[in-house]
């Protein structure tokens, strides 16, 4: 709604655009002022980071319905590194077997109980039809342990069947790598919350770049995204709303 962009000085639609843009292209905050100021907008980069911590999560929250996956099938679960405040920290991720982003979830530790509660996580959003059939794993013997757990709890379903075969992981290892070109220019986060927040943002971008929600878009391309996005903020674009009817008339007309 409107009241999400109260006394924030800017227009909703400028500032979505820089939280879009920070989180799909891999810039960092003093690049993305001076785009800005190119464009006719003084905005500073302590502001596009407020706005980035406040809108990243709050994007993926309302975008969560829409990219969730209908079916289960295989899962593809592994975690990579992250550096927090000169730490290193463990960003455990799940995808399909054809490469869509299923959940994630940031963790101080990697352990039995982490991985437990990562994989709960993602299979408590699940419909009774998306819950998965098989799980691939590395060799790491948390997994193990936390699926039997889930068994024994009911938590998942019993005949789940666990992999730990470690070629069959390579999409997602080559997915971490595109992740981690978004993080780089970050150059470490400073604190578990705005990490987890920044990531939200890349990590929904990501899904919009492997078309996890083109079916939900109604214009192609990136116009498509934009209004996507714009619409779950209750900002109604005029411009796009007209291409789209035009669109559907010229459909019509070639029928």
């Amino acid at each position: 709604m409107r009241e999400d962009f109260k006394w924030r000085h800017f227009q909703g639609e400028m500032i979505l655009q820089c939280v879009r843009w920070y989180c799909k292209y891999g810039i960092s905050y003093r690049d993305l002022e001076e785009m800005m100021k190119v464009r006719g907008v003084d905005v500073d980069h302590t502001t596009i980071y407020r706005w980035v911590q406040h809108y990243a999560p709050e994007l993926e929250k309302r975008l969560r319905w829409f990219y969730r996956p209908v079916f289960g099938g295989t899962w593809h679960i592994d975690e990579t590194y992250v550096k927090v405040k000169g730490q290193w920290k463990y960003l455990y991720r799940a995808i399909t077997k054809d490469g869509r982003t299923i959940d994630f979830y940031l963790s101080h530790t990697r352990s039995a109980a982490m991985a437990k509660r990562f994989l709960c996580k993602a299979v408590k959003k699940m419909k009774s039809d998306g819950a998965p059939s098989k799980i691939n794993t590395d060799k790491n013997p948390a997994y193990g342990a936390a699926l039997q757990e889930m068994k024994d709890e009911g938590k998942c379903d019993i005949n789940l069947e666990h992999r730990q075969v470690k070629y069959l992981n390579n999409r997602l290892e080559a997915d971490h790598g595109k992740l981690k070109r978004l993080i780089h220019p970050v150059c470490g986060f400073k604190s578990m919350k705005s990490a987890y927040a920044t990531i939200k943002g890349f990590e929904v971008m990501r899904m919009f770049r492997k078309g996890q929600l083109r079916s939900w878009q109604q214009l192609p391309g990136v116009k498509g995204e934009v209004w996507l996005v714009e619409k779950q903020f209750g900002i109604y674009n005029q411009k796009y709303a007209e291409e789209w009817w035009k669109m559907i008339n010229d459909e019509f007309a070639a029928a």
